[in-house]
């Protein structure tokens, strides 16, 4: 097993030979500039390596993309391979990164949930107390209280 340092450089490797691949040595119109290498990690053994991606634009330059990078898989191997300098090159797997549609639909969440607060808020704005602005029973008023019921029954008594 390779310690984790090492996984992590060869990691950090990977993606800086992958990116700079994609963006200089392929001619594939299907890549271009669309495509973003967010992270890449390797497992503890040094064989495999998942590789994350973003995509610029829709589902058909996703799956395009895709395709391309499924195409490219050898040469960006060898290239890593020639980098690296390792005895075994690891296998690239590319994944979509879900990070961006992720942090796209948290922001909608949080932009209902502004709204949501905002007609709260609209809707409190006249509202007053249904009991008393302050509903807690203190100490000193329940004192004040026994001590007034005590002088009534003192007064009935007689």
């Amino acid at each position: 097993m390779a310690d984790n340092a090492r996984a992590k450089r060869l990691a950090d490797l990977i993606r800086e030979v992958v990116a700079q691949k994609l963006q200089r040595g392929i001619k594939d119109p299907r890549l271009g500039s669309h495509v973003t290498i967010t992270d890449t990690r390797v497992t503890g053994d040094l064989r495999e390596a998942t590789v994350f991606y973003t995509v610029y634009g829709g589902d058909e330059e996703r799956a395009a993309a895709a395709a391309g990078l499924e195409s490219a898989k050898g040469i960006l191997r060898s290239e890593v391979g020639k980098a690296a300098g390792v005895k075994f090159t690891p296998t690239l797997a590319f994944v979509m990164d879900a990070l961006p549609d992720t942090a796209r639909n948290i922001e909608d969440l949080l932009d209902k949930a502004r709204q949501s607060d905002a007609k709260v808020r609209e809707a409190s704005a006249g509202a007053a107390y249904a009991g008393e602005a302050d509903p807690y029973r203190k100490p000193e008023e329940d004192e004040a209280a026994e001590a007034a019921e005590g002088d009534e029954t003192d007064d009935t008594a007689k």
